[in-house]
């Protein structure tokens, strides 16, 4: 039975773990969710990658505790913003995208999602994309929001004020970008919305446009970002975790993080206590999270036998039981080519410095060349130092 102690201690876990900041403050807002009124939460994601990672999981879980409180859930794809490109953190401007590579990007957003929130029965979260209101703002719309606003005011963003040290340009849609994603909070009549803390200037923007718009508060909770060193999930490809990753290599990447990562990881992807871990070597700590993480993405069976392969191939030096294969036909390639055309890297060019790196093996042997020939017979090629290609002629 769910009693008023139960749910005064889920509330408690709700406000606390992984959360940084609240506003206007968390006894308002532990207030607004013990009113017995159905909040409407939200958080926006922009699909500039083409899948979500580890560093989602964080919201997404928070999510679901708000999901599993009987509250309202909007899970908002910006497939409108992700053509502008989110400035927070970055020294420079980002890369424009397409709205084809946009919607390429978000084509799987909802199933890994669905792994931690429920999109059916009696609450389901639902899915949105903030095209359906930005795309139709006439120009005097725009003009009309902007004015809430000073210039001053957008640019004493910490990466705007580095960047006009620097002497490097900042573009209008970059301005622009924290008073659209602002709206969506306006267009949705949100109450809640939930980021994390490097996207805490713009969730402050839509608090106070619907201050301005709805005359009501909107409550924003910042969540505690995932970072391995100074390095947050998502930034470079030796820390990135995609939710899109089978089970032995996603595996295998906890198992790589360094052992000062830890606290940080379990506080914000499992529900563990530290006495449950803090006293395990790093090892067994390590194989520890890994199984907690697994376990909320993948079935039982495969965690295990995640785990098992692991412990085969990293620990007792042996192969996997399952990778992928590419099949030759009959043709030779260079060991470049076969990376790249079995889409084992993301270019030629990662293949070519990895050679160089020499961390390629063919067969437990070093590859010296970028040319040398594959394809003629069976070989299983180790890309890094977790992931295999078995090559069939």
């Amino acid at each position: 039975m769910y009693t008023l102690v139960t749910m005064a201690q889920d509330l408690q876990n709700v406000l606390e773990r992984g959360v940084e900041t609240v506003f206007p403050s968390k006894l308002a807002f532990e207030k607004a969710l013990g009113s017995g009124k159905k909040l409407t939460i939200y958080n926006g994601i922009d699909p500039t990658a083409s899948s979500l990672h580890l560093g989602h999981l964080v919201v997404l879980k928070k999510l679901r505790q708000f999901q599993d409180l009987d509250h309202k859930i909007i899970l908002l794809f910006g497939d409108f913003t992700a053509m502008i490109g989110d400035p927070s953190g970055k020294l420079q401007a980002r890369k424009a995208q397409t709205r084809a590579q946009v919607l390429a990007n978000v084509k799987d957003y909802k199933n890994q999602a669905a792994k931690i929130l429920n999109f059916s029965g009696k609450n389901p979260a639902e899915i949105r994309f903030n095209s359906a209101w930005l795309s139709k703002l006439s120009f005097e719309e725009i003009i009309q929001l902007a004015s809430h606003f000073t210039t001053q005011q957008l640019l004493e963003r910490d990466m705007f004020q580095k960047r006009v040290r620097a002497q490097k340009p900042i573009y209008l849609p970059e301005l622009i970008y924290p008073l659209l994603q602002g709206y969506d909070s306006v267009a949705m009549k949100v109450d809640v919305e939930v980021g994390g803390s490097d996207q805490m200037f713009n969730m402050l923007v839509g608090r106070e446009l619907v201050k301005k718009y709805l005359g009501k508060e909107k409550f924003v909770l910042t969540t505690k970002l995932l970072t391995v060193g100074e390095v947050k999930m998502g930034k470079t490809e030796s820390v990135f975790t995609p939710l899109s990753l089978p089970p032995s290599e996603m595996f295998g990447k906890i198992m790589a993080l360094p052992d000062d990562a830890m606290p940080s990881f379990f506080e914000l992807l499992t529900d563990l206590e530290p006495g449950n871990f803090e006293n395990l070597l790093p090892l067994e700590a390590k194989k520890l999270l890994a199984k907690e993480i697994l376990k909320q993405l993948f079935a039982q069976s495969q965690v295990g036998a995640a785990q098992r392969e692991f412990e085969s191939v990293f620990q007792k030096r042996g192969t996997p039981t399952t990778m992928t294969v590419f099949k030759a036909n009959d043709k030779t390639y260079s060991v470049v080519e076969v990376l790249a055309k079995s889409e084992s890297v993301s270019s030629r060019s990662q293949a070519k410095r990895l050679v160089e790196q020499g961390a390629i093996e063919i067969d437990g042997k070093v590859v010296k060349s970028s040319q040398e020939k594959v394809g003629n017979r069976e070989i299983v090629i180790k890309i890094g130092k977790r992931k295999f290609l078995k090559i069939l002629p």
